[in-house]
C-alpha cells in the first residue's frame, strides 16, 4: 500500500472524508474518541458528521442517553454509545485497574473506601445524578477526603467496575457546558450488545473505525498488552482484510463523499493523531513535538490537509480560535479559513 493510499484509506475510515450522517452514527464508528477536553470529544463527532452539524446535537445525543462518557481505555476519558460500554469494559476495565494500582495504594483507595463512596453517591445518582464537585462533596460528607486526585481515582474506579457513566451535559447559562452529570449505569444505559468474542468485536471495531493499522496500533489504543492483541488478530481473520503483512483494514471501507473538503480543524487528542502507535504516517517526525503530547501531556488541536498534518490551532475558549500554526506554506489559507469555520459553525448552531 503506497503512502498516500494508506492515508486515503484512513481519511475514509475516520469518516473525515465519508462523513457519518449523524453524530450518533459517527459516533458508533468509531466506537470511542478520546475525550479529556469536552469540547474536543464532541467536535471529534462534529468533524466526522456530513452537512452542518452542531454542538447542541451532540449534547442533545448525551441527554437521550445514546452517548456517555467513561474511562473506557488507557485511564482516559472517552466518548462512546451507550450500548457499548459495558462489553468494552469487559474488556479493558481489568488492565486499567492493573495500572491504577500502585497509585490507588498511594492513595489509599481499596474495597473498603470503593463500598464507602458507592453507598454515599448512590442517592444522588438515582436523583437525576450529580457533577464532579457535587459528587466530591458527597464524598467529604462521608469521610473520605477528595483531594489528592483521590476523588477522580474514585470515580474512575466505580466506572470502570460498570456502575457509574457520565451523561448529560450540565447547562451553563447559556454558555457551553463544560460539565456532566454521574449517572448509575444500571438505570441510564437502557440498552446494552453483548458480543459473543468482546475482545475480537473490540479489534474489529477500531480497523473499522481507525484501519488500516496494525497490532502495535491496536495494543496501543486500546491499552491491553502486545500478547492480548495478536490473540484479538488470531481470533477475526475472517472479518478483517491483512491488506499487507500486519496492516489489517475493513473488508468494507466508507466512500468517499463528493462533497467533502481536503483540509480539516481537528479538536484536540483527535483519534486521526492520538489513536496509533506510531504517528509518523500522518504527521512529519519533526514536528511531532509541536502536536504533543508535550510535557504537560497535552496533544494539540490539528489542521490536517490530505490526510497529513499541516499545523495546529487552539480552541480553549469556545467562542473563538487562535490564529493557526502552519508548519509551512503549502496549505491554501482559505482552504484553512473554511475548516476553522466549520467549528465556528459547530459551536454556534
Amino acid at each position: 500500500m503506497t503512502p498516500r493510499a494508506l492515508l486515503d484509506a484512513r481519511l475514509r475510515s475516520h469518516r473525515l472524508t465519508a462523513p457519518a450522517a449523524t453524530v450518533v452514527d459517527a459516533a458508533r464508528h468509531m466506537l470511542a474518541v478520546q475525550s479529556q477536553d469536552l469540547l474536543a470529544g464532541r467536535w471529534a463527532l462534529g468533524a466526522r458528521t456530513k452537512g452542518t452539524p452542531t454542538l447542541a446535537a451532540v449534547d442533545a445525543a448525551f441527554a437521550r442517553g445514546d452517548l456517555v462518557r467513561a474511562w473506557t481505555m488507557r485511564g482516559t476519558l472517552h466518548i462512546i454509545p451507550a450500548r457499548d460500554l459495558a462489553w468494552v469494559l469487559s474488556v479493558t476495565a481489568a488492565r486499567q485497574r492493573q495500572q491504577a494500582a500502585g497509585r490507588n495504594r498511594d492513595l489509599g483507595v481499596d474495597e473498603r473506601m470503593l463500598t464507602t463512596a458507592s453507598h454515599a453517591l448512590r442517592p444522588a445518582l438515582r436523583d437525576g445524578g450529580c457533577t464532579r464537585a457535587e459528587a466530591f462533596a458527597i464524598l467529604e460528607g462521608a469521610g473520605i477526603d477528595p483531594r489528592a486526585q483521590r476523588g477522580i481515582h474514585l470515580l474512575f474506579a466505580l466506572t470502570i467496575a460498570g456502575e457509574i457513566c457520565q451523561g448529560p451535559i450540565e447547562p451553563n447559562d447559556g454558555g457551553v457546558g463544560r460539565d456532566q452529570r454521574f449517572m448509575l449505569v444500571e438505570e441510564w444505559v437502557q440498552e446494552s450488545d453483548a458480543p459473543a468474542d468482546p475482545l475480537a468485536e473490540l479489534f474489529v471495531r477500531y480497523i473499522d473505525g481507525h484501519g488500516p493499522a496494525g497490532v502495535a496500533d491496536f495494543a496501543w489504543w486500546s491499552g491491553l498488552t502486545l500478547t492480548s492483541a495478536r490473540d484479538a488478530v488470531e481470533r477475526v481473520r475472517d472479518r478483517v482484510s491483512e491488506i499487507e503483512e500486519g496492516l489489517f483494514a475493513a473488508p468494507t471501507v466508507p466512500r468517499r463523499s463528493p462533497k467533502t473538503a481536503d483540509a480539516f480543524a481537528l479538536p484536540a487528542f483527535d483519534e486521526y493523531y492520538i489513536s496509533y502507535a506510531d504517528r509518523t504516517t500522518v504527521c512529519p517526525p519533526e514536528h511531532l513535538a509541536a502536536v504533543g503530547p508535550g510535557k504537560n501531556g497535552m496533544v494539540r488541536p490539528i489542521l490536517v490537509d490530505r490526510g497529513r498534518i499541516v499545523g495546529t490551532w487552539a480552541h480553549a475558549d469556545a467562542t473563538r480560535h487562535s490564529a493557526p500554526e502552519m508548519f509551512g506554506d503549502g496549505l491554501d489559507p482559505d482552504a484553512v479559513a473554511s475548516a476553522l469555520a466549520r467549528f465556528a459553525e459547530f459551536i454556534a448552531g
